[in-house]
């Protein structure tokens, strides 16, 4: 069964709420002629839309903001959120809307909505819009994440037109139609919170619990259950985000997802060099958001939910108080047992020991110290050769000749010093080189979207309406994990000019 335009069975579960959680508005076209940039058929198919609906101009018509579909009463989400860690206490859908929720064949519920799409009761000194850069951004780095297995909202499409939209200078204005089963953040609790609208985040609560975590329902304290499970998939997320080197740049209550999926793609930046002060926002002055701050951030930002929540964890303050605090001190070792079970993948490593830690730390260290690119060095240990092994676990390899990992480094004698450990640390679990390497490659990326990359695509698709390159890196990103010989050049160093690229909130 494969859904036409005209028969996209639509719901309002959310709509339902009232108005006291959103605002009905719709969407506003863009003044010039719409165009379709580029179209995710995987992320169609989660939506059960029949082959070629890009190719109609109701499709074009649909997600450029010019028509609607039938029976779509389109809406934006009213939100608070801690922003750089200060309550700001009405935020919402500044410059989204969800024009429809459909359920697919398999019942999973998804939301449509479409970011740049002019003006809501929620857009303050905003216009609404959104640019080509920063859609051509989230669109590309939402499909990439997503192949890397991590969590993440996902994108439908971008339409672009000529509309002039002002930022730092003048840019084209773009809509991405952004998809995930739900755009409930953490700050949309914290507003009736401090509203002190305790019924409000009841019925948020209920609703979240209801169409998300059904099986919560049969919980004695549905409520206390929800953050315990919300807290275990944000600190499952970063730990993803640290393993990749992923930065997000504005983890801000309001950009954080109930669901514990990656959301709100702005400044965001893979790790070149591995730098763990890395800082990919340049309104970050201070560095909150900076890489290796995020799992930090994490726990303040389940801090602020688990505020909000108490009021339906017990009647008591101070006994919800104290039911919150015992589950947020599951946070970190959440966190440090998924980022050490990530990093012993990273480095093949089949068994657990005490000694990992310092094996992964010991590692991370000479990267920062000899700048070391942190995507490269982890693909070139896919091929790390053993000694002292049958040669049938070398897989035809010289014994000594993971000279292509040492010379990355500088201070290579101590790199000789963690080599040998990590020697004896493969020989102790008899590890099978041509095995473990399979197995590697499967978690350490060979490409990832660096902010040169998807800076290429934007210049040429800003200033000759190419956008050859998107679709380029669509392609390349779908598989990472694999070698792809035609695509080499994307899996070496950046170039020097990257190091100026500067993104910001408005990216």
């Amino acid at each position: 069964m494969s859904f036409s335009l005209k028969t996209i069975p639509l719901h309002q579960s959310f709509l339902k709420l009232g108005e006291q959680f959103l605002s009905e508005v719709k969407p506003t076209p863009f003044k010039t002629k719409s165009a379709l940039i580029h179209f995710n058929e995987s992320a169609a198919q989660l939506l059960d839309l029949k082959d070629g609906i890009e190719q109609q101009q109701l499709f074009i018509d649909i997600f450029s903001g010019k028509h609607l579909l039938e029976n779509s009463r389109p809406f934006a989400m009213l939100y608070a959120g801690h922003q750089f860690g200060h309550l700001n206490p009405q935020l919402g859908d500044g410059r989204a809307i969800i024009i429809a929720e459909m359920h697919n064949k398999k019942k999973q519920k998804w939301e449509l909505q479409l970011k740049g799409s002019g003006l809501t009761p929620y857009s303050r000194d905003g216009d609404g819009r959104a640019v080509l850069r920063s859609t051509i951004r989230e669109y590309l780095c939402s499909e990439a994440m997503h192949r890397l297995n991590i969590p993440t909202t996902r994108a439908l499409c971008i339409t672009g037109s000529d509309d002039e939209v002002y930022r730092e200078e003048i840019e084209t204005g773009a809509i991405l139609t952004r998809l995930a089963p739900s755009h409930v953040r953490f700050g949309s609790f914290e507003i009736f919170y401090y509203r002190h609208q305790y019924d409000h985040i009841r019925t948020l609560a209920d609703y979240v619990i209801k169409y998300h975590y059904p099986e919560l329902l049969s919980e004695t304290n549905p409520y206390l259950a929800l953050l315990t499970e919300v807290i275990k998939r944000t600190a499952k997320l970063i730990a993803l985000w640290q393993s990749v080197g992923f930065a997000h740049g504005v983890m801000n209550t309001d950009n954080m997802s109930i669901l514990g999926l990656t959301l709100d793609y702005g400044p965001y930046g893979f790790l070149d060099n591995y730098e763990p002060g890395y800082i990919c926002n340049h309104s970050d002055y201070q560095g909150r958001y900076a890489f290796e701050q995020q799992p930090n951030i994490g726990l303040f930002n389940l801090s602020c939910l688990a505020q909000a929540l108490l009021p339906l964890i017990d009647k008591s303050p101070d006994k919800a108080a104290e039911l919150a605090k015992h589950e947020l001190e599951k946070y970190q070792t959440i966190f440090s047992s998924d980022f050490a079970e990530q990093m012993r993948l990273k480095l093949g490593l089949k068994e657990s020991y005490d000694e990992d830690q310092h094996l992964v730390e010991d590692l991370l260290n000479l990267m920062k110290n000899d700048h070391v690119d942190y995507t490269i060095l982890f693909r070139k240990l896919c091929d790390f050769v053993t000694v002292n092994i049958s040669s049938t676990n070398v897989n035809n390899q010289d014994t000594n000749n993971n000279s292509a990992i040492r010379d990355i480094f500088i201070q290579r004698e101590q790199f000789d010093q963690w080599e040998n450990r990590y020697q004896q640390r493969l020989i102790k679990e008899d590890s099978n080189d041509k095995q473990r390497s399979i197995k590697m490659k499967r978690v350490n990326p060979k490409y990832i979207l660096r902010n040169y990359m998807a800076e290429i695509a934007i210049k040429k698709a800003e200033a000759d309406k190419d956008y050859s390159e998107i679709d380029r890196l669509f392609k390349l990103l779908q598989n990472p994990f694999d070698e792809q010989p035609e695509n080499e050049t994307y899996a070496g160093l950046p170039p020097e000019w990257s190091n100026e690229i500067s993104v910001s909130c408005s990216s």
